[in-house]
């Protein structure tokens, strides 16, 4: 961003392509109800252009509402479901031989989209999620010594049932790190779910696509130019610090065992961007858009002690502490 650029010139941008991103979210809505909080960070990983999981017991809507996403984008889509059979060649492809040719063929697997829906991705076992570590992080695939670059906008959305269900695998700490974001969803209100009965009488709406892949790419453009002032920055930094037992925070050592990587903070920085944008279209990043990003960035960034989990504190309560401790500018 050109330090000559004001914020009314970022918000006069923002306010030229905010509209498309607010026709997507008013689409999902037509086959979503409630779960507006899934639904705009589900929106806040895609102007960030990051991987997003999702956690939740079944029935909540998950994988309706990452379907959704992707038709309404008009984004090329594949979905995998993960079962503790599945193989990673299942998942980036494999090479084929030709016996009338007599050479090798790529066949590329369903990663080679632009979203790829991991459907209860803790019910495979670890080298399969592993496999997904190169496509996440590098947005490449390597098959037989070779590289194959990943589409444009290439973009993990993974559902995950707790832990604690029978049948689950946890996903190493490696590739947790490369979720921007893990959200929890919880059961929908009572009205919600009265919609939702009243809803399943009649036909499951087909959704229109409202927004290109150009739109997308203006749109991260002008999350990208939202200003950050350095104390806020810095407040950051500091957040993320506080999570690491060097740090020796009060109550918060004690509760964290290993605290977030240097990925936490641009992490947060960058999901902060998105949630100005969505918020309030605005120009500029406060601390209220930092505070209201800490819980999804951090909470599968951290492990906690044994302390903490004998006194029944979770990752959440963590963070609600890290973020009373800190000092808000």
């Amino acid at each position: 961003m050109s330090e000559a650029t004001s914020v009314t010139d970022i918000e006069a941008e923002i306010a030229r392509v905010k509209p498309v991103v607010d026709r997507v979210r008013a689409e999902i809505a037509r086959v979503i109800v409630g779960q507006e909080s899934m639904v705009d960070r589900l929106l806040i990983g895609l102007l960030a252009n990051g991987h997003v999981l999702i956690e939740g017991v079944p029935g909540l809507a998950k994988t309706t509402a990452v379907q959704a996403l992707a038709s309404a984008l008009k984004l090329d889509f594949k979905r995998i479901q993960f079962t503790p059979d599945l193989l990673p060649s299942d998942l980036l492809g494999t090479q084929v031989y030709s016996p009338k040719e007599g050479t090798f063929s790529t066949h590329k697997g369903p990663i080679f989209t632009n979203i790829v829906l991991a459907d209860e991705i803790n019910r495979a076992p670890a080298k399969v999620q592993s496999a997904l570590l190169e496509a996440m992080q590098e947005r490449q695939v390597t098959l037989d010594g070779q590289s194959h670059p990943l589409p444009a906008s290439f973009m993990v959305l993974a559902t995950q049932n707790p832990i604690e269900q029978e049948g689950t695998y946890p996903l190493p700490e490696a590739q947790s790190d490369r979720f921007l974001m893990k959200v929890r969803i919880d059961y929908p209100s009572r009205s919600d779910e009265a919609e939702i009965l009243r809803r399943t009488a009649g036909e499951t709406p087909v959704l229109d696509g409202v927004a290109s892949m150009e739109d997308l790419e203006a749109a991260r453009a002008a999350v990208a130019q939202i200003r950050m002032e350095r104390v806020v920055e810095e407040y950051i930094v500091d957040l993320v610090r506080a999570t690491r037992t060097d740090a020796k925070v009060a109550d918060v050592s004690r509760l964290i065992e290993v605290g977030a990587s240097p990925r936490a903070t641009i992490a947060l920085a960058a999901t902060a961007r998105a949630h100005a944008f969505l918020a309030g279209g605005r120009g500029y990043v406060t601390p209220d858009d930092v505070k209201a990003m800490a819980p999804d960035v951090l909470r599968h960034r951290i492990m906690l002690s044994y302390e903490a989990e004998a006194d029944g504190i979770g990752p959440d309560d963590a963070i609600v502490k890290v973020l009373e401790r800190v000092r808000t500018p």
